[in-house]
């Protein structure tokens, strides 16, 4: 806004062609707000919709088809599930007490909702190139990396819970 000069009491909104700016860059000049460091950044212009939210039953069918998607076609998960029916099996061989129960199915838990949300990722990034990148290489990587190091440390978890009970148990078998 600039003064006119004739009248100095009012302000007058000047046009685009007395600035010598389109109202596009007055618009982006407006939009922008100075952070803490005194760096500019734009204002998001993303302003959702209003979606009527779907019932309880069909945010609960969507998760069930994600995690059967998942346990069809994902090769790993099948792994985990393949472990996770090992471990219940040996669970009643061996009598593991119910502290050990729990930690297991904690353990069952976090292995195959890290490995849902590597398919997650894996898709996302799929979804947004089909050329490689770096940083769609990242995501995947560390996504990836995330369910290795939860398993080797619930691989661990379950060595400490199972290696002492079956010992004991392989001692008792030949020793009668």
């Amino acid at each position: 806004m600039a003064q006119n000069s004739d009248r100095g009491d009012k302000p007058r909104q000047t046009t685009s062609r007395e600035s010598g700016a389109g109202e596009a860059t007055n618009r982006a000049k407006s939009d922008r707000k100075t952070t803490s460091s005194g760096n500019k950044r734009r204002k998001s212009s993303f302003h959702p919709r209003k979606v009527k939210k779907q019932p309880l039953f069909s945010s609960f069918a969507n998760a069930w088809s994600g995690i059967l998607i998942s346990l069809f076609e994902e090769r790993n998960l099948k792994i985990h599930c393949f472990a996770a029916v090992m471990v219940l099996i040996f669970g009643n061989i061996l009598h593991i007490s119910v502290t050990e129960w729990c930690i297991c199915f904690i353990l069952f838990g976090l292995i195959m909702g890290m490995e849902l949300v590597n398919t997650a990722v894996e898709s996302v990034v799929d979804l947004v190139t089909d050329e490689w990148k770096p940083l769609a290489k990242r995501a995947k990587d560390c996504a990836a990396g995330a369910v290795l190091i939860s398993s080797i440390w619930a691989a661990a978890t379950g060595g400490t819970i199972f290696f002492p009970k079956l010992y004991h148990f392989i001692v008792a078998l030949f020793s009668k």
